[in-house]
């Protein structure tokens, strides 16, 4: 690994000038636990921060990458190079703080401002020794996400949201007095972009990534960002189909279904965001019967919106939004088929109209196996896949352009859309490419009589 190679010789350079370089952070933590990690940060002592750019000069471009936080890189490589620091908060934002660089700070002084004992760990990038000066070792062995200090861990509120994505991402439970602390930072202050990024690694690279927002629950704090998932708690479903309980436990159990699924997605973070969201209109459409039924109709219908609207709480992505309301609005229709062995004409149609037919089918079959009643039935998805082929051999047929609308005498306009997914339509119901041509235009011409008739009689 390049970035091995550049910190040895780095660190080799700094100890002939009296100096120390450590692995720091996460790569001393994954290289414990046995994982393979890119991304590589040291931290060098005793050394002047002048004196340092001059050396790393000589490995490579040099990169200001957080000048202010003492942070330097070298050009076209994931290693990063800090030196020893202090920080004090200076306001309510993620990036409000003072930082002082000293190159004499202590070992067990500058990673005291860490979050995690199991982040504190230093290595030495000569020797392999390692530092734990406040139980890392201890903690990643039971498996705990312990704070460092408890008068500088609260100063950092993304802090709560890094617990959960770890907790999430390693299977580590979080210690009793760490979840006390998360419970009393105030969160409302943080950028959504910051929120954004610690959901996308747990829905990204946990195995069960319902334990983000279960300690997002546990520290009172799922509310701030997540209104309208917290809002699926309680609401009931029908026993003899979600056994497992309310539709916020459905949710999750259908989130980390579709994290086994994951690797088949076309597009990971935005299928797990469906998962997320694909229940959400249950919160206004969930009805208890006079005999006593529950039913949630139409909850595909009411939960577009509420999904856009906790989309729009996270991102400005316009194309993830239209993605994941695109999802909520089909989820149910492609079990409903795969039950009802419905014609092909409708899967076409089904999949034509979906922005994504492949990621469909696996948040149905997620949905599907979200729950603690029946085994998902693997017949349902095989069906789905061979209409899925079905489809594509069918949209790789000729089909009706608006050249075609053209070269019949129409001039372009609003209609033009409308009159070419309707030829598709009437492809995909096997007529001819002909005789859909004639019946579009018919059709067209019905319509214009009937207003021009509609126009005299006004």
């Amino acid at each position: 690994m390049r970035e091995t190679e550049l910190a040895g010789r780095l660190a080799a350079e700094v100890a002939r000038q009296g100096g120390r370089v450590y692995y720091v952070g996460g790569c001393v933590r994954d290289r414990r636990m046995g994982v393979e990690t890119k991304d590589v940060d040291v931290e060098v002592y005793g050394i002047a921060p002048a004196r340092l750019r001059e050396i790393l000069s000589t490995l490579g471009e040099v990169v200001e990458k957080g000048a202010s936080f003492g942070v330097l890189s070298l050009s076209h490589t994931n290693l990063d190079v800090a030196m020893p620091r202090r920080e004090s908060r200076t306001g309510s934002r993620h990036t409000d703080f003072d930082v002082s660089v000293d190159p004499n700070l202590s070992t067990r002084e500058a990673s005291r401002r860490r979050d995690f004992t199991v982040n504190a760990m230093m290595m030495d990038v000569l020797s392999g020794e390692i530092l734990d000066h406040w139980g890392g070792l201890r903690d990643l062995q039971a498996g705990v996400l312990r704070h460092v200090a408890a008068d500088t861990f609260p100063e950092d509120a993304l802090r709560v949201f890094r617990a959960a994505q770890f907790a999430a991402r390693f299977g580590f439970a979080v210690a009793p007095e760490t979840l006390d602390l998360c419970r009393e930072m105030d969160v409302r202050a943080l950028s959504r972009e910051r929120v954004f990024e610690e959901m996308s690694k747990a829905l990204l690279k946990a195995e069960q990534p319902s334990v983000f927002f279960s300690i997002l629950e546990k520290t009172n704090h799922i509310l701030e960002f997540y209104p309208e998932i917290a809002a699926l708690r309680g609401v009931p479903q029908n026993p003899q189909y979600h056994p497992e309980g309310d539709v916020y436990r459905h949710t999750m159990l259908v989130l980390d279904q579709a994290a086994k699924l994951r690797p088949r997605a076309k597009e990971p973070l935005f299928f797990m965001l469906a998962a997320l969201c694909h229940d959400l209109g249950k919160a206004n459409a969930t009805q208890v019967e006079a005999d006593g039924r529950i039913t949630s109709h139409m909850h595909a219908v009411t939960g577009q919106p509420l999904a856009q609207r906790q989309m729009r709480r996270l991102t400005d992505n316009a194309r993830l939004i239209r993605y994941v309301v695109d999802m909520v609005a089909n989820h149910m229709r492609p079990n409903a088929m795969a039950l009802s062995h419905s014609k092909k004409k409708k899967t076409r149609l089904l999949f034509d109209a979906s922005v994504c037919p492949e990621d469909l089918i696996l948040l149905a079959h997620a949905d599907a196996a979200g729950t603690r009643g029946q085994p998902y039935d693997e017949g349902l998805e095989r069906f789905l896949l061979e209409r899925l082929e079905d489809w594509r051999e069918a949209a790789a047929m000729p089909m009706v352009t608006g050249q075609d609308l053209i070269d019949a005498g129409l001039t372009p306009g609003e209609g033009f859309r409308e009159m070419i997914a309707r030829a598709r339509e009437l492809r995909f119901a096997g007529i001819s490419r002909e005789n859909t041509l004639k019946q579009v235009l018919a059709e067209y011409a019905q319509r214009e009589a009937l207003a021009a008739r509609n126009g005299a009689e006004s």
